[in-house]
């Protein structure tokens, strides 16, 4: 799934509606707009997606949140399926005031476990060579080791796309079925062993876009009569769950002391200066 400007830096709105309401959005969306690569053909225009996410032992990302950090981030591995050969994406998602800051690097499913057991970033870990993906994998790792972040928590849920044509800056995503359970391996499986539904009843809308709101959007807004709602997917599943259920390490599981240490972390990240300074200073 490419990166699209829609999905990198841009304006994110959430809305928490009924499913009457979210099948009436489909039927006006799709007038502007069309779904998007993954989507397309599919039965809804739907497809799972599945994210590991990552955090502190004291829930760093989760208090932030809670706390109402206006600049805060996320750490999550998302994939959509289990199949050895499909890639995953290790994903910073920043929010910095009222703006979103997406990073996302392409890798093979086979670098994860070495990854999180505290293997240094290389550039076969790759899916395909790209000094974009290269820099945001070294961002997401410099992250990492610096929380002694691991896996906490398995977020699954069928997600209806739709992106504008041409420039794709405009993305409407609506997701339903929204499950958790604790995860605190690396096997990025696409089946969950005791899930727990969250936002029971009802479906996530939310609208991005660069830039500026379009006018249908707003049309759409206002004649919906849409009320604007906080709906975070890893908080919400944290507080359902207990962060007593997520706020522990798996039995046995060592994090972080290789990765600490000048041998394994100072050259990655002092090898990375060249690639981050031909992506220009925004990238530094």
């Amino acid at each position: 799934m490419p990166l699209d400007s829609a999905q990198r830096d841009r304006r994110e709105i959430k809305y928490v509606i009924s499913e009457h309401t979210a099948l009436a959005v489909r039927s006006f969306v799709n007038c502007y707009i069309e779904p998007d690569e993954c989507a397309l053909g599919k039965l809804d225009n739907s497809y799972p997606v599945h994210s590991l996410y990552l955090d502190s032992d004291r829930l760093h990302t989760f208090w932030a949140v809670e706390l109402g950090e206006r600049n805060r981030f996320k750490l999550r591995i998302r994939y959509y399926d289990d199949a050895p050969e499909s890639p995953v994406f290790c994903e910073i998602k920043r929010r910095i005031n009222d703006g979103i800051v997406k990073q996302r690097a392409r890798l093979r499913r086979d670098a994860i476990g070495p990854l999180l057991d505290g293997t240094a970033p290389r550039r076969e870990h790759l899916h395909k060579w790209k000094p974009q993906d290269w820099s945001d994998l070294l961002d997401f790792w410099e992250l990492v080791e610096r929380f002694q972040a691991a896996p906490r928590l398995h977020n699954y849920y069928m997600r209806e796309a739709y992106v504008s044509r041409g420039k794709s800056d405009v993305r409407v995503t609506i997701d339903r079925n929204v499950q958790v359970e604790p995860e605190f391996g690396s096997d990025l499986l696409a089946s969950m062993k005791s899930p727990r539904l969250i936002f029971n009843g009802v479906v996530i809308l939310e609208l991005k876009y660069v830039d500026r709101m379009p006018a249908w959007m707003i049309e759409m807004v206002r004649g919906f009569d849409l009320k604007r709602s906080s709906a975070a997917k890893y908080v919400t599943g944290v507080e359902a769950l207990g962060q007593n259920q997520v706020a522990r390490r798996r039995t046995g599981f060592e994090w972080g002391h290789a990765v600490t240490n000048a041998a394994t972390s100072a050259p990655w990240l002092d090898a990375s200066i060249d690639v981050r300074g031909s992506l220009g200073p925004s990238h530094r």
